[in-house]
C-alpha cells in the first residue's frame, strides 16, 4: 500500500512539474538539439571528463550552434540552456538578461557578491562605484607598476633563456598577481620572487575546484560536496584567501584613518585627478562613502578586492600566454612586433612609460586578434527571467538559461568571413575592422555588465609583452598554415593545456647602455 502511495505521489508531482513547465518545453521544441544529446541527462555525459575534454565538447556545441542559425538548445538533466552565437540575438540578450546564472553560486562561495557575479540588485549599486575607479587617468597611473613588474618578469625569465621549452604559466601568473595585488590592494606580494606564495597556490587550486563543481553534477549539491575530500581543501583555500585580504583591509583602514587625521581639513576633498597612484582598495573606500559607516563594509570591500584580484590575475596571464604561443608559431608576426618595438624604444633599454603604449599599434592588433581566437572567458551564462523574442525570430522561455558562446561568435564565418579561424592581426587595421554587429567581437563581454577593466588588462599585457620581447625571441613549433592549433582546457577560464610551453632565445642588443 505504501509503495502505491509513493508511486502515486511521484506521478502527481511529475504531472504538475511538467504542466508548470509546459511553455518552456513548447518553445524549446522549436530549437534544434546537439547530435550527441541523451534522453533524461541531455549533454551531461559530454561534460564529465577532463577539463580538456569538457572544452572540446563546448567547442563542438558552439560549432553546431553556428550550423543552426546561431542557436542550439542544451539540456543538462532538467536544466535548459540555449547556446547562442548570433550577434544580433546576443545584442538583445546581453542588454536584457542581466542576472547571472545559478552556476555562478560556486564562484560566489569564494568572492561573495563581488560586482562581476553579484545579483542585479547589488550589482547596480556597486557598478556605480567601480566604473569611476577604472577611469583612464587612474588606470594610466598603474603603468609604472606594470612596468616595474615587467622588468622583474624579464629577469625571472633570464633563467630559462636558451634552455629549451618550459612552461610560461608560473612566470606570467606571478607577474599578473604582483601587478594586481599592488594596484588592487596596494600590497607588494613579491610572488615573482616567491612563486610558492600560499595566496597564489590557493587561488589556482580553488578555481580548479570551482570548475569541477560547475561541470560535475555530483559535486553541485552542497550536502554531497561536503562528503568529498575536495571540500576540506576548498575550505582551507577559502579561509587562507579571506584571511589575507581581511588583514590588508584592516591595515588600509588604519592607514587611511591616520592619514586623514594628519591632513588639514581643506585637503580632504576628494578629486580623482589629484591622485597619482591610489590602489583600487583606496578608491573603493573613498568612492563608496569614505572610511566611515556610510562606505563599504569590510566584507563588501573583501568581495570587490577578491573579484578584482581573481579576474585581473587570470585574464591578463592567460592572454599574455596565448600571445607568446602565437608569436612562437608565427615568427614573421613576431618580427613585425620586434621592429615596431625598435622604432618606439630605439637603442634604449629603458622601462615602459604610459606614453609608449599608444604607439604600439601592431602589438595591440596582435593582442586583439589573440583575444578573438583564444580569449580568457569563452562563455558567459545568464538567466532568462521572462520570455524573450529575439531578432532571429526565436523566443527563449522564462526559466531557461543562455550560454553566450563568445568563443563561437568570434569564429563564426557568417560574420568574420571564410578565414574566421585564421590568425591575422591586420584584420584589426582601422580600414578593415568594420564589424556590422557589436557583439561579433566582445572578449570582455558586452552590454551593461561588460568588464570595466578592459583598458587595465590591455595596458598590463602590452607593457609586459613590450618589455620581454625587446630582450628575448619566443621560439616554438611553427604552424604550417595561418590556422593556429593550440590544445585548450576550461578551468573557469580557457587555458592552454600544456601550460604555455615555449622556448626563449636571447636577442642581440640593439642599444648601448648609458653609463
Amino acid at each position: 500500500m505504501l509503495l502505491y502511495l509513493i508511486a502515486g505521489v511521484l506521478v502527481v508531482w511529475t504531472v504538475v512539474y511538467k504542466y508548470r513547465r509546459w511553455n518552456l518545453y513548447k518553445l524549446a521544441s522549436m530549437i534544434p538539439a546537439p547530435t550527441n544529446e541523451w534522453p533524461m541527462i541531455g549533454v551531461a555525459h559530454t561534460l564529465s571528463g577532463s577539463t580538456e575534454d569538457i572544452m572540446a565538447s563546448l567547442q563542438k556545441i558552439s560549432y553546431e550552434a553556428m550550423d543552426n542559425d546561431g542557436m542550439i538548445k542544451v539540456w543538462l538533466g532538467h536544466i535548459l540552456y540555449f547556446v547562442v552565437v548570433n550577434p544580433l540575438d546576443l545584442d538583445v540578450l546581453m542588454k536584457t538578461c542581466l542576472e547571472k546564472d545559478d552556476l555562478h553560486r560556486f564562484i560566489r562561495k569564494i568572492i561573495g557578491n563581488g560586482t562581476v557575479f553579484a545579483p542585479v540588485s547589488i550589482w547596480r549599486k556597486r557598478r556605480k562605484v567601480l566604473v569611476p575607479a577604472f577611469s583612464p587617468k587612474i588606470v594610466e597611473s598603474f603603468v609604472d607598476v606594470f612596468s616595474e613588474q615587467s622588468v622583474k618578469l624579464t629577469k625571472q625569465l633570464e633563467k630559462q633563456v636558451d634552455k629549451g621549452p618550459f612552461s610560461l604559466w608560473p612566470f606570467v601568473s606571478t607577474y599578473t598577481l604582483d601587478s594586481v595585488c599592488e594596484t588592487a590592494m596596494g600590497v607588494k606580494m613579491n610572488a615573482q620572487e616567491n612563486p610558492d606564495s600560499p595566496f597564489l597556490i590557493c587561488l589556482n587550486r580553488i578555481l580548479n575546484l570551482v570548475c569541477k563543481r560547475i561541470f560535475h553534477l555530483w559535486l553541485q549539491p552542497e550536502w554531497l560536496f561536503k562528503l568529498f575530500p575536495q571540500y576540506i581543501e576548498h575550505q582551507k583555500c577559502l579561509n587562507e584567501m579571506h584571511e589575507f585580504v581581511d588583514k590588508v583591509i584592516k591595515m588600509k583602514r588604519a592607514d587611511m584613518k591616520t592619514e586623514s587625521k594628519s591632513k588639514p581639513e581643506t585637503d580632504k576633498v576628494y578629486d580623482l585627478g589629484q591622485y597619482k597612484m591610489q590602489s583600487f582598495l583606496d578608491l573603493l573606500v573613498t568612492l563608496s562613502g569614505g572610511n566611515t559607516g556610510g562606505g563599504y563594509t569590510d566584507i563588501e570591500l573583501r568581495e570587490e578586492v577578491l573579484t578584482l584580484t581573481i579576474a585581473g590575475t587570470d585574464t591578463s596571464a592567460v592572454a599574455i600566454g596565448y600571445v607568446f604561443k602565437l608569436l612562437a608559431k608565427y615568427p614573421d608576426v613576431q618580427e613585425k612586433v620586434y621592429q615596431e618595438l625598435c622604432k618606439v624604444f630605439g637603442d634604449s633599454n629603458r622601462p615602459v612609460i604610459k606614453e609608449d603604449l599608444p604607439k604600439l599599434k601592431y602589438l595591440e592588433r596582435v593582442v586583439k586578434e589573440t583575444l578573438r581566437l583564444f580569449l580568457p572567458v569563452p562563455f558567459v551564462i545568464r538567466k532568462v527571467l521572462n520570455d524573450i523574442a529575439l531578432p532571429s525570430g526565436r523566443v527563449l522561455p522564462a526559466g531557461s538559461g543562455v550560454g553566450v558562446s563568445i568563443w563561437g561568435v568570434h569564429r563564426d564565418p557568417h560574420y568574420w568571413g571564410p578565414d574566421a579561424e585564421h590568425f591575422d592581426p591586420d584584420r584589426f587595421l582601422p580600414e578593415r575592422f568594420n564589424l556590422a554587429h557589436t557583439c561579433s567581437y566582445m572578449p570582455f563581454s558586452s552590454g551593461p555588465r561588460n568588464c570595466p577593466g578592459y583598458q587595465y588588462a590591455l595596458m598590463s599585457m602590452k607593457t609586459a609583452l613590450s618589455t620581454i620581447l625587446r630582450s628575448y625571441k619566443v621560439v616554438g613549433e611553427q604552424e604550417p598554415t595561418t590556422i593556429p592549433h593550440i590544445r585548450v582546457k576550461i578551468d573557469i577560464m580557457m587555458k592552454d593545456a600544456d601550460g604555455y610551453c615555449v622556448a626563449l632565445e636571447r636577442r642581440m642588443p640593439t642599444f648601448t647602455k648609458k653609463k
